[in-house]
């Protein structure tokens, strides 16, 4: 949204402190009560390139996602609302790379129908002109709970019955969302994604769901995209090993860096305490990056980022030395993603982030 932001303070944010002057670095995560006047001419200053180069930016709106030497690596978005469509607009992006479903559950009393899916689904792929919107199956679960789903208490949420393995567990959820989305893939350019993969069995129920779907439309003489991508995000170490027979069922992978870095290092993301062990530039974290973009291209298929890791600029060379297809970011990013992209040269980079 493109608002300055501080979280995970805890008790450092004292009740004390209500009332009292204070500044807010959201880049830094750094707050200063009652700054003095060198600090606030820094801040001012600070502020002022921020908005120069915010115009300069503005420059980048039209212009191709494409390196010095020819590497072409589309800028995508993540948007949570049909609302967010705007602000992909307004900020160039050029599709949607994660469409986060769970959303419409969230903000629900009750299961959202079919038709109020549908309905959400179409507006986003219609108002997108052409340009790929992937949406993410129901993920919720972990961090994410729903009163209305009626879930038991689990001592480890994070690897409990969340996402995929709801769906697959419960068909009367997972049936009508598949419903909705392939009546939506007529109105634009829409794919499927599957969230919290770890087995190859689990893909291939979620297309044996999505066929049947597809049989049942036919023959309602519902129209539909039967050629709609299907796609999975790798966000756990299970599907890391086994991209390779993955990728033999699908038609994209999108790595979710989030939940691939709380696993891969056992740290829980929602811990702020955790703090410096929770370290996405883990090598650990960028291997498994590059184990499974080195999968999905030897299988011919693309591959994406849709996790926080792919607005990060300092590791944009070594994304593009692992050949990434895609990067999906908050739209806010998209711009300045787009001028590090112009100014890079793909040929130079190098995978020295990947050693200990």
């Amino acid at each position: 949204m493109g608002i300055p932001a501080v979280f995970g303070l805890g008790t450092s944010l004292k009740p004390e402190f209500s009332g009292r002057v204070a500044y807010m670095d959201g880049e830094t995560g750094a707050i200063f009560l009652e700054p003095d006047e060198l600090t606030l001419l820094a801040f001012r200053e600070k502020y002022e390139k921020e908005q120069q180069m915010k115009q300069l930016l503005q420059s980048m709106r039209g212009q191709e996602d494409i390196t010095l030497d020819g590497k072409k690596i589309n800028v995508y978005c993540n948007i949570g609302s049909p609302e967010d469509v705007a602000a992909v607009q307004a900020n160039d992006g050029q599709g949607i790379g994660l469409f986060r479903s769970e959303f419409l559950y969230l903000a629900a009393s009750d299961y959202p129908s079919e038709e109020e899916q549908f309905q959400a689904y179409k507006s986003v792929a219609a108002a997108t002109n052409g340009k790929r919107v992937i949406i993410r199956t129901l993920d919720i679960g972990a961090d994410k709970q729903v009163d209305y789903f009626d879930m038991k208490k689990e001592e480890n949420p994070a690897l409990g019955l969340r996402a995929i393995r709801i769906c697959l567990n419960r068909p009367e959820v997972f049936r009508p969302q598949l419903r909705a989305l392939y009546r939506a893939s007529a109105y634009g350019k829409i794919a499927i994604m599957f969230p919290m993969i770890t087995s190859v069995w689990e893909v291939k129920e979620c297309k044996r769901a999505c066929q049947a779907v597809m049989k049942e439309l036919k023959e309602e003489g519902i129209p539909f995209n039967p050629e709609t991508e299907i796609g999975i995000m790798i966000e756990t170490p299970a599907s890391v090993f086994i991209a390779e027979e993955l990728a033999k069922h699908v038609d994209f992978f999108s790595v979710g860096t989030n939940d691939l870095t709380q696993y891969t290092l056992a740290c829980d993301r929602q811990c702020n305490d955790l703090g410096k062990f929770l370290d996405p530039h883990h090598p650990a974290v960028l291997r498994a990056i590059k184990m499974a973009a080195d999968a999905a291209h030897a299988n011919g298929i693309w591959i994406g980022v849709c996790g926080e890791l792919g607005a990060d600029l300092s590791l944009l060379p070594t994304f593009l030395a692992m050949g990434l297809d895609e990067l999906s970011v908050t739209p806010s990013a998209v711009l300045p993603l787009r001028a590090e992209i112009r100014k890079s040269i793909a040929k130079t980079c190098t995978l020295e982030m990947l050693e200990c």
